[in-house]
């Protein structure tokens, strides 16, 4: 295993990690009633936030904070005080940082987007004395060294820098796409374009000097402030919004001339959206993500179960197969969570599966994301085969959490079902 120092050197920067957990993730659709998204089960064993929360670990970086507000306390709950990540400290350390509101606040009672969360922290952070604030999404798959961006970020004397990837141009149009010159400075950024001028993406990994961070963020908040008070037609209805940082809050920064670039080694994926998320699975068991590695362990609270049994007679190909799992007919390019039972005679193809799920003997499950505690009757039918690497989202099925299935019901390719619905329509 890595090694990193217990105590941060005397020579060492102080950094203060900021991790945003706070939305709704209304993009994951049924998946999200009930779960926040940084929760989410990844690779069957572990959820989203597990992900950012190693990667600080194992970086030595010990200074977490962590932003949430849409379900808080199950979020909270997953967390554990940020003691399997040697978080929980008697000086600094782990903290979770409770919903604040910023100006007007939106429709729900909370801020109205990422940079509009920092703005509401901005004293804490001018109060924390940090040498740089790195801030993190919690729902993203990668590996990364923070203490390098952060060391790279100092010598470079910036006030922003931008962890970028590259991405296809047709993902390009759901990020913010950086254009950068040769000397790795920001020339501006389009904020999730229609038609990408590049395929450089911004990571929503960031790198700020704090004092220049919550000096732009009141300079936003103070002209979003007085041009709602003179009724700008352009401004947002509830006038002092910063919204995502894509909006205002980085170009505000590119504009200063000292926003940097920093182009991140290996495997990253968005988890953001359904089909996103299925096909960050299909990456994983292609062997393209890179992930998991003993010197830079991914550590979790999911709770352990017996392990998984595969029992005579099943077939089970190019497959996740979680703790506690009883498998006895057939898995395909799919991944199972904790406790899933498939029966003899059941199929499970190029799906993801969440934990407690009962697939019954003569049942199929194609091309679906199954939420936790579901139930699928003898002979249903969930989701539609999907072409071999298509990844058309208007085909994924997506089962909220202790849905019933009856036996023989057919879910088709597309469907929606809310938490707790009682599917029964026969074919």
């Amino acid at each position: 295993m890595r090694h990193r120092p217990e105590h941060r050197p005397a020579h060492a920067p102080r950094v203060l990690a900021l991790l945003q957990a706070g939305g709704a993730g209304s993009r994951m659709d049924v998946l999200t009633r009930e779960t926040p998204k940084p929760a989410l089960p990844y690779a069957g064993g572990f959820r989203l936030i597990d992900v950012p929360l190693s990667n600080l670990r194992n970086s030595g970086i010990s200074d977490v904070w962590v932003s949430v507000q849409y379900l808080g306390q199950r979020l909270s709950d997953a967390m554990a005080n940020g003691k399997p990540w040697d978080l929980d400290r008697h000086h600094g350390g782990f903290r979770v940082i409770m919903p604040q509101q910023a100006g007007p606040p939106s429709e729900d009672g909370f801020v109205s987007g990422n940079a509009e969360e920092l703005l509401s922290n901005r004293d804490a952070i001018r109060r924390f004395g940090a040498d740089a604030v790195l801030v993190l999404s919690a729902d993203h798959v990668y590996r990364l060294d923070y203490a390098e961006v952060v060391a790279e970020h100092l010598a470079r004397g910036a006030e922003c820098t931008v962890v970028t990837t590259e991405v296809s141009q047709a993902d390009a149009t759901h990020h913010a796409v950086m254009i950068i010159e040769d000397d790795g400075s920001v020339r501006r950024v389009d904020y999730k374009p229609e038609e990408p001028a590049a395929t450089t993406v911004a990571t929503e990994v960031f790198v700020y000097h704090p004092a220049a961070l919550v000096e732009v963020l009141e300079q936003l908040h103070r002209a979003m402030s007085v041009s709602a008070h003179s009724g700008a037609d352009n401004e947002p209805e509830d006038g002092s919004a910063l919204g995502d940082f894509g909006e205002h809050l980085l170009p505000a920064m590119i504009e200063r001339g000292r926003t940097y670039g920093y182009p991140m080694p290996g495997y990253w994926r968005d988890l953001g959206r359904p089909e996103a998320y299925l096909a960050a699975h299909r990456e994983l068991l292609a062997g393209e993500v890179g992930l998991f590695s003993p010197d830079w362990p991914i550590t979790t609270t999911v709770e352990r179960r017996a392990p998984a049994r595969l029992h005579r007679g099943c077939i089970v190909v190019d497959s996740m197969i979680a703790d506690g799992c009883e498998v006895s007919g057939t898995v395909r390019d799919s991944v199972l969570g904790p406790g899933v039972v498939v029966d003899a005679g059941a199929q499970v193809r190029d799906s993801v599966v969440f934990a407690d799920v009962t697939v019954h003997s003569g049942a199929t499950v194609d091309w679906s994301i199954v939420d936790r505690g579901t139930e699928i009757g003898t002979g249903a039918e969930v989701g539609t085969v999907n072409p071999e690497g298509a990844l058309d989202p208007e085909r994924l099925a997506l089962v909220g959490a202790d849905c019933r299935i009856a036996p023989g019901a057919q879910v088709p390719g597309g469907s929606r079902l809310e938490p707790g619905t009682i599917a029964d329509q026969q074919r």
